[in-house]
């Protein structure tokens, strides 16, 4: 495991539109996942132990948050072939043993990942109404090692002032994970 943070915030950046199946092979646009007020988009996987030990929150958290007009959507871009844990086979067994509120989409080609400049999974990118960039933090402070349920919901806190107000938070705490599993 090769342990990434995520760069700092490049606010305002616009976010790149995707055309990207789930593992049932319907086919999904940016478009398609765009919340009212604002749209979290994350990169994840299901072998990283930093997505393994947020799971829970992660569906807790993005079900709040459509209550604040907020949709969201995970892709996965590893390279398969390396870690088969990632399968889109795999990834909807994740999706149903969790119960997830949003599509995983599979980013066979890595494409979208590059146009995101994802990092690590978790990697998150919370985006106005404008589909302008406004956080690219950490969910909390969990870690494979580390679990406290009082944890400042630092990404929920964030989502919710961007649908509120279109602007993230100033002081944001990078996410820090798995790295991408590049095809070589």
């Amino acid at each position: 495991m090769a342990l990434k943070t995520t760069p700092i915030c490049d606010i305002g950046n616009h976010a790149p539109d995707f055309s990207l199946s789930d593992p049932d092979g319907k086919i999904w646009s940016l478009e398609n996942c765009r919340g009212e007020n604002g749209t979290l988009i994350m990169f994840i996987c299901n072998h990283c132990p930093y997505v393994q030990a947020i799971h829970q929150l992660l569906v807790r958290d993005t079900l709040e948050l459509l209550d604040h007009g907020v949709k969201s959507v995970a892709i996965m871009s590893n390279d398969i072939n390396s870690y088969p844990m990632d399968s889109p086979e795999n990834m909807k067994k994740a999706a149903e043993e969790f119960g997830y509120p949003f599509p995983y989409l599979f980013d066979e080609t890595q494409a979208t990942a590059q146009a995101y400049g994802a990092v690590c999974t978790p990697d998150f990118f919370g985006y106005n109404a404008n589909q302008q960039l406004q956080y690219r933090g950490r969910l909390d402070e969990t870690t494979p090692s580390k679990s406290t349920p009082e944890s400042k919901r630092e990404l929920f806190e964030a989502m919710k002032l961007i649908a509120r107000t279109g602007e993230g938070p100033d002081a944001q705490i990078a996410s820090m994970g798995c790295s991408i599993k590049w095809r070589q």
